[in-house]
């Protein structure tokens, strides 16, 4: 079963909730999915992959960070102003206050049980950043990055002086903004930003899933992370020939060999931990 929600943030924006697994909210543990750059909670295997753990007894929250582009059309980038003065550190606040809202009544009763975080790409590193939430249980990662610090000399360059750097929707040819805001956000805060600094002081169980073609985040960063980790509770999991969707496209077609390995072991992580 699954229910919308939108939850109001403390900084007045509006992030837009589907939960999954509604009937397990009482007996079931919780997972939240954080999805990545130019994601949101409807692409691709997102809604897939929740009704899968839903499936397996887990309440499941997925959601929209509140600039990520997606306004009231839930497949389409259509508030490019906001995607356009997106910040890292937003992120990792608004996941926060979600994590926050499952145990505050949110959902129309207070959660008591675990929770997990489940990343994909930048999410992946916006789940670690909150990693040591005393509320989250474990954090399993899908090709998720290392750093937030991704952009050459030259392209920093041009982003000064023009005041924002463009990325295409290939699935759209949307032409993207994103403002000297974001690259300002890296700079000011660049400590709480470390995402290997995160991983060396993380204390939960950790699980690395990463496609070894994969393009978008090479799978040098899994090992980054790996090596940075307290690899006594951490794990690192190598898919052969696949890339940063483990097979997966938008719209979804269905699932793969690839997607169902990150599925299943994702699932024996999260069975072990949350219970």
């Amino acid at each position: 079963m699954t229910r919308d929600f939108v939850l109001r943030t403390a900084e007045g924006n509006n992030l837009g909730i589907t939960s999954y697994g509604y009937e397990n909210f009482d007996d079931g543990n919780c997972i939240i999915h954080v999805h990545g750059f130019k994601g949101f909670k409807n692409w691709g295997f997102n809604p897939f992959l929740a009704q899968f753990f839903a499936e397996q007894g887990y309440f499941v929250v997925t959601f929209n960070f509140s600039h990520n582009g997606i306004g009231k059309n839930p497949l389409d980038f259509t508030e490019l102003d906001k995607f356009a003065e997106n910040t890292f550190s937003l992120e990792v606040k608004e996941l926060k206050e979600i994590i926050n809202c499952y145990k505050s009544g949110f959902f129309g009763k207070i959660g008591n049980n675990k929770i997990g975080l489940l990343g994909h790409s930048r999410g992946g590193g916006i789940s670690i950043l909150n990693g040591n939430h005393d509320d989250v249980s474990c954090i399993a990662v899908w090709a998720s990055v290392a750093t937030f610090e991704r952009y050459g000399s030259k392209q920093i360059e041009d982003w000064e002086k023009k005041g924002f750097v463009v990325v295409i929707n290939t699935r759209t040819s949307q032409v993207m903004r994103m403002n000297r805001t974001l690259l300002e956000d890296i700079r000011d805060n660049k400590e709480n930003l470390d995402i290997i600094k995160a991983v060396k002081k993380l204390k939960k169980p950790l699980l690395i899933v990463h496609g070894k073609e994969d393009l978008a985040v090479p799978v040098k960063e899994a090992n980054m992370l790996f090596e940075a980790a307290n690899q006594s509770i951490s794990e690192l999991y190598i898919i052969e020939s696949t890339g940063h969707t483990f097979n997966a496209v938008h719209p979804f077609n269905g699932s793969n060999p690839k997607l169902d390995k990150a599925l299943i072991k994702t699932k024996e992580f999260f069975d072990i931990n949350l219970n």
